[in-house]
């Protein structure tokens, strides 16, 4: 029988953003009864990253059977819910589509509530299924950095934020891709940047950081182009490849923390929390660490990237503070989280 006190839920969460078919549930925001991903991992190798009407396609072929996988995994029935989440943006619309029809179904045959919810956001509280919620005491920076973003924000409560800046061009992650091509690493570039860069010198090469002076904005545009050029130089065969990639990640780490340091200090932050796929980067964990004064916290590895267990945390904090959404919930592919 489902405790009924107020604080209790139990929330299957759907994740279809981009290119990763995710499901979970998640019960009072924090323990985590099932999180299945079906990742498009093999596509990438065909197209060389995410074909976005591919991606749609393959969310439409497998999303039932990750729900059903999901459901069984956590010995649940859909009745067994609270609430159905779903991530309404930002992403590719054709595979934010999949996943809000699929939710707003289960919603409806059943009469159970819906949240429509902010990718960024479910990336945010990814942290609070790894940390209780009286070990994390607000004012807190938090830096969501992936493929599509590079996003500051001062969270002052739960649900409570203020945007500090953000990228003027290329995400972090979208410059890691980028500079792995150019190298001729395996997409995504992130996970083969920051294997190879150790065994490579981080000071090979000066390349550019844009510590820009108008806030907390970023800029990775003039950078992945310092690479671009560098790599003109060489012959695919005779490229020092470690070297580039190691002095590349240095100086997006660099300007990383740099930008965190400071915001944290002038806010008076009583932590940083960093999230979304960048944040598994071994560089930017021991950097952020060894260089700010505060605690500092990263998602496990496995909840860095995509997941449906993410916004089902987000939706607990969401549901609780008593929002619904009503079936013309429809997608974001710009949402905005503030």
């Amino acid at each position: 029988m489902k405790d009924t006190t107020e604080q209790f839920t139990r929330i299957l969460a759907i994740e279809t953003s981009c290119d990763e078919t995710a499901a979970a549930v998640v019960e009072n925001g924090t323990e985590i009864l099932a999180n299945e991903v079906a990742s498009q991992l093999q596509v990438h190798e065909i197209y060389g990253g995410v074909f976005p009407e591919v991606a749609s396609r393959i969310h439409v072929e497998v999303v039932y059977q990750v729900v059903d996988r999901t459901l069984a995994t956590a010995h649940l029935g859909v009745d067994d819910l609270d609430c159905i989440a779903v991530t309404r943006g930002p992403g590719l619309v054709g595979s934010l589509l999949v996943g809000v029809n699929v939710a707003k179904g289960l919603s409806f045959g059943r009469g159970i509530p819906l949240l429509g919810i902010n990718h960024l956001e479910g990336h945010i509280y990814s942290q609070w299924l790894a940390a209780r919620d009286d070990e994390i005491e607000f004012p807190i920076i938090v830096l969501v950095i992936s493929g599509g973003h590079t996003e500051m924000f001062l969270m002052t409560g739960h649900l409570q934020y203020e945007h500090l800046g953000g990228t003027l061009d290329d995400a972090a992650g979208e410059a890691f891709d980028k500079v792995g091509r150019l190298l001729g690493l395996a997409f995504p570039g992130g996970p083969a940047i920051d294997e190879i860069s150790a065994e490579g010198n981080p000071v090979s090469f000066q390349f550019p950081r844009a510590v820009l002076r108008d806030g907390y904005n970023f800029s990775f545009s003039g950078l992945k182009t310092a690479v671009m050029r560098e790599t003109q130089k060489y012959e695919q065969d005779r490229m020092p490849v470690a070297d580039m990639a190691a002095s590349f990640q240095a100086a997006v780490v660099d300007v990383l923390v740099t930008k965190v340091a400071a915001a944290a200090e002038e806010f008076g932050a009583n932590a940083v929390h960093i999230a979304g796929g960048v944040s598994a980067n071994s560089s930017l964990r021991e950097e952020m660490r060894s260089k700010i004064p505060i605690s500092v916290r990263f998602p496990p590895i496995d909840l860095c990237t995509d997941n449906a267990a993410m916004i089902a945390a987000a939706a607990h904090q969401r549901y609780i503070a008593g929002f619904r959404d009503s079936l013309d919930l429809d997608v974001m592919p710009s949402f905005r989280l503030v």
